[in-house]
């Protein structure tokens, strides 16, 4: 039946979501849907029989999502199902932070082979005097799957926790621990002994971190980054750690700038690198997969709206739109009953579902304007 392409090693857990009828391929010209890791799409071919991209993870850098949209191509991610792995990072960042560890084991290892190892240790230790983090106080900047995560983590282990989200509500707060403060970034930045970033990279979050958010922290602030290396400015983190601003810079995207740098800690993209959770991004990416391309239904879509119907009829006709503002009154025009209909917009972009009787094929709906992709189920 569905052709998928896979761009990356994926976990088994996804084969077993996907129906036998399906055809999992390492090479295919013309997929129905595209499964991925961290392949760059940004200059791969878009088939036009394409349907829908599935990222196993949370970060969607490497698609052209604007590319894909316009083509009609759903593009999902998997929110949530990697947050465990990167919570457990964050925490041993943040150990690794209080405590000169990272250092200490390297100096550990270099004294193979030399002489009285216990004396050096007694002797030697001293250089990698570090701090507790009980009671000290950790800002999330972000509070989505991973932040609240390590919100509840960090209140067991005794440290006040404040928060930054834009996005949170009441219950979420309450369902974290009712006791946590939700406040601005500059309040975040000037209270903190320790801050973790778990919000997403764009152009309002690029080099949130720079020389003039760093003067207003703490001096000896303390900075966990598991979330995406272009919200930090490398040049000023630098500069921070080298003059004792900031103690330690913990961060899970090594790049030339940071690489060496006494009180940078760098370790090589980590955060979701589980057996675990490769299982759980993998089985959600082809759960979504499925689900669209038999019942036309979006869930955790980066490109387009959300919308899920059930199927009361026995065809689905599924329409991706562009500068259309009514969808409905646009099919009703080509003569589309469009009595059992439902659309929903994410900016520019439409998507509307409309479960139908007729034997009718989806191309009289091509050329249309403002319908990019049209196709009928069952």
């Amino acid at each position: 039946m569905a052709k998928i392409l896979k761009l990356n090693k994926i976990s088994k857990v996804a084969n077993s979501e996907f129906p036998a009828s399906y055809t999992l391929t390492d090479e295919c010209e013309q997929p129905d849907g595209i499964i991925l890791r961290s392949f760059k799409m940004h200059d791969y071919p878009l088939a036009d029989s394409l349907l829908c991209v599935a990222r196993a993870g949370a970060g969607v850098n490497n698609i052209p999502l604007d590319k894909c949209a316009d083509k009609g191509v759903v593009v999902f991610n998997t929110p949530g199902a990697n947050s465990n792995a990167v919570k457990e990072l964050a925490l041993c960042m943040l150990f690794m932070c209080g405590r000169r560890i990272a250092p200490a084991l390297t100096w550990s290892q270099e004294l193979k082979g030399t002489a009285e190892i216990g004396k050096q240790v007694e002797d030697g230790k001293k250089a990698f005097v570090g701090g507790e983090i009980f009671g000290k106080t950790l800002g999330i900047a972000g509070l989505g799957a991973i932040g609240s995560k390590l919100a509840k983590a960090a209140f067991a282990l005794g440290m006040n926790v404040i928060g930054y989200d834009p996005h949170i509500t009441k219950e979420r707060i309450d369902a974290i621990n009712p006791d946590m403060r939700i406040v601005s970034l500059e309040e975040l930045y000037k209270e903190c002994d320790y801050i973790s970033l778990h919000v997403p990279f764009n152009d309002n979050t690029k080099h949130m971190i720079n020389a003039e958010t760093i003067a207003m922290m703490k001096d000896g602030v303390n900075i966990i980054n598991c979330a995406r290396g272009e919200l930090v400015e490398n040049a000023a983190i630098v500069e921070a750690v080298k003059s004792g601003k900031v103690n330690r810079y913990v961060t899970d995207f090594p790049c030339e700038e940071v690489l060496g740098v006494d009180g940078i800690v760098a370790t090589p993209h980590l955060g979701a690198s589980t057996p675990e959770a490769e299982d759980n991004c993998a089985y959600m990416a082809a759960k979504q997969m499925v689900d669209f391309i038999e019942n036309g239904n979006i869930v955790n879509s980066v490109n387009y709206p959300k919308l899920q119907k059930e199927r009361t009829k026995s065809r689905r006709l599924c329409v991706c739109t562009k500068d259309v503002e009514d969808i409905k009154a646009l099919l009703a025009k080509q003569g589309i009953n469009v009595d059992d209909m439902a659309e929903a917009h994410r900016g520019v972009y439409g998507y509307a579902v409309v479960d139908v009787e007729c034997n009718c094929t989806a191309d009289k709906l091509s050329g249309v304007e403002g319908i990019l992709k049209a196709r009928f189920i069952g």
